[in-house]
């Protein structure tokens, strides 16, 4: 059976015949590769209950790992199964561990467990030729916000490994929690590693509620060499991020002096950014000095994340110290300031022969020398960054934050927000389109995060990294005119079978039902999909959920009126996935014909301006479903035609209202028509009522008028105001379906 490998491989071709393995082979390995051979022999063992013995002459089966200096990609390598041996060629160490992570996946799963101990395995004759496309490979995990074990941290490197994913961004400090033992200042471990509670429930919730209990922890010294070595032996790089100068709220909890006000503040315990970050004083620059030089030695790697993220510049504004700096140093305003913060301490770490990422703020004011930028707003950062001769690694917030939800099914876990399915984060091109040829060469790969705000245990953790992380592991590693999504759903459905082996809590969305509601020949109809082609979708339209017999969905299903559909994908004997729901309301404007200025962002387009008319309503908990449509900062016109004169009692819409998202509801809303009865053109101005909820409701009473089209004007709320999260920026809009009866 051809084996269903993740990433797809450069070149792969099977031939007849099987290599049968067992305790018999011979492993032989040149001197280079000698470390990955004893791998993989201690993988066997573990596994299968026996190694191979070394370079014995009278087996007549062989696994050779070779060097062959011929091969050009350093992490590149060449497998070759043929009935008498095994072949792994390679330049580095490193291209013969992904070539063994290849043939991992010739084995049965089942061997993931120790389930055929003593057992031989048949492997399929094959022969691929294989490299990455890109020399960063990264997945990240913030531990701040909630804490994770060093068994579980070498879990999720072990994953990684499997994945030929070549990165660990390890999360370290926040304003939720210190993370990292730091022998000179004590009370990061004594004060900055705990909080005193947590918050319960989502940011958003009002009244916000907390739990009374002290959580926290950090990792000593020795556990971070210990996993740190664990990723070595694996080819990770363990990157840690040490944020500065903004969420620095935990380190300043233990010595406040290190902010400006020098007051005493505690550990933050609800998230989001916060106003108190270090200040730029002599004392400050030595703390991080003092710091950076207990953590440096900790991490071979090359590279030092400062963060740089998400620094508010209240405290320095107000700041005595920080306006005579800025003065001093001839500094334009307190970007300019931070810009300075950055640039002093990327010379310090460079001096230390380490180089620095930072988020993509450290844009701002000025970038520092040699600094690597993380774009995680969009691409605009890494596109700035590259056409000024800077590495950018891509993690935008579209299509690499494993903290959104992935699915619209009503019982997924709780979650920050936004909307990230698997065939998205599939779908990523890590090279924007604005780059010229000679400046692709700046983007060193992509990486994907989880933030673990809402994210409470390991299994949660799983549930979220995977399999988006397999995804984006494709993305990173394969040719991208290899690369199908289909495709890569019917082996990611076999993979799942080796993270089951592996007890990993894994979401599995690929039986779940892509549904929505289309015009097709002036009808209204239920257009049904699902990704695995080979499975039946059966459906019912009376509320009940589908069963074994229930319809058969052949062809778009014609809508007469107000329907709640319920589908879910079969095989031949059982439900696979989840009851999908889809409630259609009818109303006048369904089916209309609908213009929207200007467009919503690219990220949270929803169904697009039809969307705002198909007689399907968003989810009231979450705003980045297929629904709601998101503005940055714009006024928004919506204009609604209809075939004919069409008599109207109310126009309905409804607004997210998420502040700690920067989500505000407007503060008005307009509509105009024309009355059929006199030509006459009506205005109404309504205010909208402010008030602490997640959904503003507003309803136009228009008692029967009779009019071909109606206008709907939204005025942005404008700048999210000081002391809120986000202050300063345009706030966001997000709207709901339209109803209009």
């Amino acid at each position: 059976m051809r084996p269903h490998i993740i990433p797809i491989p450069n070149e792969f071709s099977m031939n007849e015949g099987v290599f049968v393995l067992d305790n018999k082979v011979s492993l032989h390995a040149d001197e280079d590769l000698v470390a990955v051979a004893e791998f993989f022999n201690k993988y066997l063992k573990e596994k299968l209950g026996y190694s191979l013995k070394l370079r014995d002459k009278s087996s007549t089966k062989t696994i050779n790992f070779i060097r062959d200096t011929q091969i050009e990609n350093d992490e590149g390598y060449e497998l070759i199964i043929d009935s008498s041996s095994i072949t792994i060629k390679a330049k580095t160490k490193k291209g013969a561990f992904y070539a063994f992570q290849t043939l991992r996946q010739f084995f049965p799963p089942s061997m993931e467990n120790s389930m055929l101990l003593n057992s031989e395995i048949s492997l399929q004759n094959a022969v691929i030729k294989d490299a990455p496309r890109f020399v960063y490979r990264g997945m990240h995990l913030d531990v701040s916000r909630h804490f994770f074990s060093v068994a579980f941290i070498k879990k999720y490197i072990d994953l990684l490994s499997q994945l030929k994913m070549n990165t660990f961004h390890w999360h370290l400090t926040d304003d939720q929690g210190w993370r990292i033992e730091i022998k000179k200042y004590p009370k990061l471990q004594e004060v900055a590693a705990f909080r005193e509670e947590t918050l319960i429930g989502h940011y958003n919730d009002f009244p916000q509620q907390f739990d009374g209990k002290k959580y926290g922890g950090f990792y000593t010294q020795e556990e971070v060499k210990d996993i740190v070595q664990y990723a070595a032996e694996r080819y990770i790089t363990v990157i840690p991020e040490i944020e500065m100068p903004g969420h620095a709220q935990a380190a300043i909890a233990a010595y406040p002096e290190l902010g400006c006000t020098r007051k005493n503040i505690n550990v933050a315990t609800k998230w989001g950014v916060f106003e108190d970050i270090y200040c730029p004083t002599e004392e400050t620059f030595t703390f991080l000095e003092n710091v950076l030089d207990e953590v440096m030695p900790l991490f071979p790697g090359k590279y030092i994340h400062i963060g740089g993220d998400e620094a508010p510049k209240t405290r320095w504004k107000a700041c005595e110290h920080c306006q005579e700096l800025i003065q001093k140093e001839n500094l334009e305003d307190e970007h300019g300031l931070q810009s300075y913060f950055i640039a002093r301490m990327e010379k310090y770490i460079n001096s230390k022969g380490k180089e620095i990422i930072g988020w993509d703020e450290i844009l701002e004011g000025g970038l520092a020398p040699n600094a690597t930028v993380m774009s995680w707003r969009g691409v605009n950062g890494a596109v700035e960054a590259a056409k000024s001769g800077h590495n950018v690694i891509l993690t935008p917030t579209s299509h690499c934050y494993f903290d959104y939800y992935q699915s619209d099914n009503a019982n997924e876990p709780l979650a920050i927000g936004g909307y990230l399915p698997l065939e998205k984060v599939y779908s990523f091109n890590p090279i924007p389109k604005e780059l010229t040829k000679a400046q692709e060469k700046y983007v060193l790969g992509a990486q994907g995060n989880v933030w673990t705000e809402y994210i409470t245990s390991p299994e949660h953790v799983e549930y979220m990294a995977f399999p988006r992380a397999i995804a984006m592991a494709e993305v990173t590693w394969s040719n991208p005119f290899k690369r199908d999504y289909q495709d890569f759903a019917y082996r990611l459905s076999h993979f799942h079978k080796r993270l089951d082996a592996q007890n990993v809590n894994y979401a599995n969305h690929l039986y779940e039902i892509e549904g929505e509601i289309v015009k097709k020949d002036q009808q209204m109809v239920f257009d049904l999909q699902t990704i695995i082609r080979d499975k039946t979708i059966r459906y019912t339209t009376d509320e009940t959920s589908p069963i074994i017999s229930s319809s058969i969905y052949t062809q778009p299903i014609p809508i007469e009126k107000s329907t709640i559909l319920k589908a879910a994908v079969f095989d031949e004997k059982e439900k696979l996935g989840r009851d999908f729901t889809l409630t259609f309301n009818s109303h006048k404007a369904v089916g209309a014909t609908i213009s929207l200025q200007p467009k919503p962002s690219k990220a949270y387009a929803g169904s697009g301006k039809e969307g705002l008319i198909n007689g399907i309503s968003g989810s009231d908990t979450r705003y980045g479903d297929k629904e709601w449509l998101g503005f940055l900062g714009k006024d928004v016109t919506i204009i609604i035609e209809f075939d004919n004169p069409t008599e109207i009692n109310t126009i309905s819409t409804r607004f997210y209202n998420a502040n700690g998202q920067w989500i505000y509801a407007p503060k008005e809303i307009g509509i105009s028509y024309v009355n059929a009865e006199d030509d006459r053109t009506l205005h109404q101005i309504n205010q909208l009522q402010q008030k602490d909820s997640t959904l503003i409701p507003h309803t136009f009473q228009l008692n029967g008028i009779t009019t071909k089209y109606i206008e709907i004007f939204i005025p942005n709320y404008g700048t999210i105001p000081e002391g809120r999260q986000g202050a300063g920026n345009k706030a966001w809009t997000f709207l709901d379906e339209i109803i209009v009866r």
